[in-house]
């Protein structure tokens, strides 16, 4: 969350400061998402789990059932 103080303070730099911010925040973000990006991560799936499936089929069924 942002303090009121920071906000305030981001309030009063003049405009070429303003745009120094949002260039340096912007370029933090891209450099978060190349990080992102270069990481793999697992991707587990049901196929070939045929209990895993018809778990998640029974609470999608007796979900609908509650919601009618």
């Amino acid at each position: 969350m942002i303090s009121e103080h920071l906000i305030e303070e981001l309030r009063l730099l003049n405009r070429v400061e303003k745009l120094r911010v949002i260039q340096m925040l912007a370029n933090q973000i891209a450099e978060e998402e190349t990080i992102l990006a270069n990481t793999e991560y697992e991707v587990w799936s049901p196929y070939d789990a045929p209990g895993a499936a018809a778990i998640l089929t029974e609470m999608l069924e007796e979900d609908r059932r509650r919601n009618e």
